[in-house]
């Protein structure tokens, strides 16, 4: 499908446009070009007035003439950078509105393209409104459904129940440390992942890099007497390495970051079954270590051979139990809806193996084709659900979920998502991960340390977000491991110097 935009000469209204129309059509094109055949036309035009913007839209089709219309108030703007954000707002808005008139689907989510809407709601609570205000806002302001603000309710409450200073975390740290090596990369992956078998070369040289970055971080959170709030081990898969290595790092950890005892929680990922072993599991328990993912994605044996995980879905099971008796008593599981060959019945399945283990947590992922991973390159090879069935089978997690005890805690939303829905973790109360809540939120800084860790620092008295990344690739980071830790240290000089951290 190939839109063209006509009366908006702006280019900066091509990007959110854009991102529109591929919520209504799975290949679409949007252009500004007139002069170019497309298939459908739509007119828009806005003015700025005293007081208030107003847009305009129509369609003519098939003889069919659609128009829509709205008119929003113009808050108070320094910038023109503030102006085009309602502006934009304004458009979007009609151009939603409009698609949904001529395309019969109605988007739960309005034009709201970001991946954090509960940060939305956070901040509208915390600028003083209150939830009915709040609410308005989000259905009348982004065209968000009811249910869907229901959700982001249920989930800011769940999380200022189980955080009650969240607001108050500025002025501390959570670390995330990536671990980029895998048995084998799943086809839907884009994170930094390498297959390790073969690579310990590699391995030994990233984590000297490692611990050279998680020693000299540990310093300078020990001068400036920055506390730590969590730890998040993360990948890749962190338990693809060896006992002994593991065990190293979590000596490390221990030695370099400061006040570890009060540490709120520290997280390691074992997502793959097939690198779970009893020797991982007695290091894990060395460190105090309880909360960790232990991830299935499908109960169903042939999709996971054609995403590309390596191991049984009984291997799954066993090392579930094996986790269990060895105390582990925090257990994760994802889950991910629309995997390539399932539809409602393969999902309910997944479901009711679920039922068997109860978890503590549980995170239903809706499948988002990734530009880099080897399924959106190679679409054609992959056949997923149609919007219907997704939702439906959205639907029944939900319900699974409210009838288990669950409760839902965190939820984000991705580019290409499937039925345009979204990612929820779900827990039973008292077990929710801070660390998801954190990097979810943006409440405080999340410092990055390893191959591909992605830092984002966040300013504690303005809420700036400055982003800084390591290299995804082992030789790069091997290579300059140290001029990266340097240079979040200079940001980390700019953002916590004294006087922010005392106030």
């Amino acid at each position: 499908m190939k839109i063209i935009v006509k009366g908006l000469q702006d280019e900066r209204f091509l990007r959110p446009l854009s991102a529109i129309t591929n919520l209504f059509y799975e290949e679409s094109e949007t252009t500004f070009d007139s002069s170019s055949e497309g298939d459908l036309t739509i007119k828009i035009d806005y003015t700025v007035g005293d007081r208030s913007i107003k847009a305009f839209a129509r369609i003519i089709h098939d003889e069919q003439v659609i128009e829509e219309q709205i008119e929003r108030e113009l808050l108070t703007y320094a910038t023109d950078k503030e102006l085009f954000t309602q502006e934009k707002r304004a458009v979007s808005h009609v151009y939603v509105s409009i698609l949904q008139k001529q395309t019969g689907i109605i988007q739960q989510w309005g034009f709201l393209t970001g991946i954090r809407p509960t940060k939305l709601l956070h901040k509208m609570l915390r600028d003083g409104d209150s939830k009915e205000v709040a609410h308005q806002k989000l259905r009348d302001q982004y065209l968000i459904s009811p249910d869907k603000i229901e959700l982001m309710q249920h989930i800011v409450d769940r999380q200022l129940t189980m955080i009650p200073d969240l607001y108050e975390l500025k002025n501390e740290v959570s670390i995330y440390i990536g671990i980029p090596f895998c048995p084998t990369k799943c086809a839907y992956c884009t994170f930094p992942a390498y297959a390790i078998n073969g690579k310990q070369g590699s391995v030994d040289s990233f984590l000297g890099g490692l611990h050279y970055e998680m020693r000299e971080i540990g310093q300078w959170l020990k001068e400036k007497g920055i506390k730590i709030t969590t730890v998040y081990y993360g990948g890749g898969t962190p338990t693809s390495i060896t006992a002994s290595e593991m065990d190293m790092l979590y000596e490390e950890m221990v030695h370099s970051f400061p006040d570890v005892e009060s540490i709120r929680e520290i997280t390691v990922e074992a997502g793959r079954p097939d690198t779970i072993t009893p020797e991982k599991l007695d290091v894990l328990n060395k460190w105090k270590i309880d909360r960790i993912s232990i991830n299935p994605q499908s109960y169903i044996q042939e999709t996971l051979k054609a995403i590309g995980r390596h191991h049984t879905v009984e291997e799954t099971i066993e090392k579930f139990h094996l986790a269990r008796s060895m105390g582990m008593n925090n257990i994760n599981m994802d889950l991910i809806i629309g995997l390539p060959g399932e539809g409602v019945k393969e999902f309910n399945y997944t479901l009711s193996e679920t039922e068997k283990l109860m978890p503590e947590s549980l995170t239903v992922h809706t499948l988002s084709f990734k530009r880099a991973s080897e399924m959106t390159r190679n679409k054609q090879k992959y056949k997923v659900a149609d919007r219907d069935e997704i939702t439906e089978m959205m639907n029944n997690a939900t319900k699974w979920t409210e009838d288990h005890g669950y409760v839902p805690y965190y939820l984000y939303r991705m580019k290409n998502i499937l039925g345009n829905l979204e990612n929820v973790g779900y827990s039973l109360p008292g077990q929710e991960s801070i660390y998801n809540i954190m990097i979810m939120e943006e409440q405080q800084s999340i410092i990055g340390l390893g191959c591909g860790a992605a830092s984002k620092f966040v300013d504690p008295v303005t809420g700036k977000i400055t982003q800084f990344a390591n290299p995804k690739e082992p030789k790069a980071y091997n290579d300059n491991y140290v001029h990266y830790t340097n240079e979040k240290i200079k940001i980390l000089n700019h953002l916590f110097n004294s006087n922010t951290v005392n106030n």
